[in-house]
């Protein structure tokens, strides 16, 4: 296969808002002995490519500093290590960056085959959320069939995801959303109930869910400003995992007390910084445990608005906004 010298990518011209997102030309990424390059078809955009595109999230060493942490596509060049995949096969995979760009090159176990049944944009919207919500609320959350999880950011691609992999592997799920349009919509993909943090207090709504006892497992993306209640609303034994910090990562003047007088744990996670084996462990738990739900339709992404690749900022500013519903996608031509 003849490949291009160069590719169209999406360059950040410095530390800013979306309009420093811009298409530019640059050389096709080097294939190290143990990755694939990936002639990308779509990408999906993320919180974390907002945190990179601010300059808050820088991408470890060694990895491209273009942002992007998922893509789907086929294989066109395969490293001298790699065992699993040939040229032409239909993959996804979580990236350590890059994947706003024509090509794209990741390790082979942080990649998986295309979900049965799924195009290119489905494919691409699954791997950044499932691998953290796997890790999280599974792994350090340890939620467990019969329990209970409450899930903040309901409609977000994490939340969505959490909500219909908790209800699968048996769960009691109750979601927090900006509005009551987005809470039905955490009803209709699965929660048990749905409440609007901004009518009401979620720490009560739980409590009356769940006849004063909490919930098992909180999955928090906002932080500090969450963290009391958050505390309030678990169970003895329960667990709060933080993976993100929308509202802030300092928290000030709190009563610690309940952490030990109901063994409260807490704990969090962000996966970039994971090593190549500890994120292909993850794809094989996936590749187990998840794919074949996705292939029955018993789970998988809602997809809200696909962006050509070159309307990037566009797609920054929607996600911003925080209007939309699942997950938001570039079409990579």
């Amino acid at each position: 296969m003849t490949l291009p010298q160069t590719m169209t990518i999406i360059a950040a011209e410095g530390a800013g808002g979306p309009e420093v997102l811009k298409p530019a030309t640059a050389p096709l990424p080097a294939v190290r002995a143990d990755e694939v390059l990936i002639r990308v078809r779509a990408a999906g955009v993320n919180r974390p490519d907002v945190a990179q595109r601010m300059g808050a999230y820088p991408p470890p060493p060694g990895a491209s500093p273009l942002i992007g942490l998922e893509v789907a596509g086929e294989v066109v060049m395969a490293g001298a290590a790699v065992r699993g995949y040939r040229v032409g096969d239909r993959v996804c995979a979580l990236t350590n960056g890059g994947g706003y760009a024509q090509y794209c090159v990741a390790p082979e176990a942080q990649t998986l085959p295309w979900p049965v049944g799924y195009d290119a944009i489905r494919a691409g919207a699954v791997p950044e959320t499932y691998f953290t919500v796997w890790a999280n609320l599974f792994g350090h959350g340890r939620l467990q069939a019969g329990e209970t999880a409450l899930i903040h950011g309901g409609t977000s691609g994490i939340g969505v995801t959490a909500i219909q992999l908790a209800k699968a592997f048996g769960a009691t799920v109750y979601a927090t959303a900006g509005s009551d349009e987005k809470v039905a919509a955490c009803v209709g993909l699965g929660a048990d109930a749905g409440i609007n943090y901004r009518t009401e207090d979620f720490a009560e709504r739980i409590k009356t869910l769940t006849g004063g006892k909490g919930v098992d497992v909180v999955l928090d993306m906002v932080g500090a400003s969450y963290f009391s209640k958050n505390i309030r609303s678990l169970a003895i034994d329960g667990r709060l995992v933080m993976i993100a910090f929308l509202g802030g990562a300092k928290v000030e003047a709190m009563d610690l007390a309940p952490i030990m007088t109901r063994r409260l744990t807490v704990t969090g996670s962000t996966m970039r910084p994971r090593t190549t084996a500890q994120k292909g462990a993850i794809a094989e738990a996936l590749r187990a445990k998840v794919w074949p739900l996705l292939a029955e339709g018993r789970c998988g992404p809602v997809i809200h608005t696909v962006f050509p690749l070159a309307d990037a900022a566009a797609a920054h500013a929607l996600m911003e906004s925080s209007a939309h519903i699942g997950k938001i996608m570039l079409e990579v031509s």
